[in-house]
């Protein structure tokens, strides 16, 4: 029996989102692609494409519209790998497509966990100092490994050796700026809970007088 097909009609590059193309055979809606998969794809107008080309194109632009919408949401700011798998497993994309996806984006260096945890330290660093331990239990949290972490803040120790102590002398001068905080014992136990050691804390509150 011979398999049914359809004629591509229209080709048109949509208005609201100028790099994806809708498709429509026969008159009809049928999908939309990058202007990348377009060109992948090789469509071209007048086209005869089967029933299972279509099933083919219908999860290849699936897929191109989860690229699409990761792209954005890694526009909003950096993102780990383990915080883009996990969108992209909430967004139902399976493994393989998940995993296709990643490595795309790390291909091209839009998805790379040593570059996360070098901004991450450096935006710590520069608008709310806190210690070392408690940017490495939160970088944990995101899944980046313990070798990336160690990696990434040796080489930010051979350039800023005392980052520990001025992060330290930072939070203690916004800190006293608030009254109970004029307490040492009071300071001292909040700097404790955000990761700093006692002897670096007794150090800087010396510096500090």
């Amino acid at each position: 029996m011979k398999e049914s097909s359809m004629k591509v009609t229209s080709i048109k590059q949509q208005l609201n989102r100028a790099n994806r193309y809708a498709i429509f055979l026969e008159g009809e809606y049928a999908f939309s692609l990058s202007g990348t998969a377009l060109l992948d794809s090789k469509l071209t107008l007048g086209q005869e494409v089967t029933d299972q080309q279509i099933e083919e194109l219908k999860a290849r632009a699936a897929a191109d519209a989860l690229y699409d919408q990761t792209l954005r949401y890694l526009a909003l700011r950096q993102r780990t790998a383990w915080e883009i798998k996990t969108y992209l497993t909430r967004k139902g994309a399976s493994p393989p497509l998940a995993d296709n996806i990643l490595n795309k984006l790390s291909n091209v260096g839009l998805v790379d966990d040593a570059k996360f945890t070098e901004a991450y330290i450096n935006d710590h660093q520069l608008l709310r100092p806190t210690s070392r331990r408690k940017l490495i239990l939160e970088l944990r949290k995101k899944h980046v490994t313990d070798e990336v972490i160690q990696r990434v803040m040796r080489g930010d120790e051979e350039h800023e050796p005392n980052d520990e102590q001025t992060a330290l002398q930072a939070i203690i001068a916004r800190k006293r700026k608030q009254p109970r905080y004029q307490d040492d014992l009071k300071l001292m136990q909040y700097l404790a809970r955000q990761g700093f050691n006692y002897s670096d804390i007794k150090s800087a509150l010396q510096n500090s007088t």
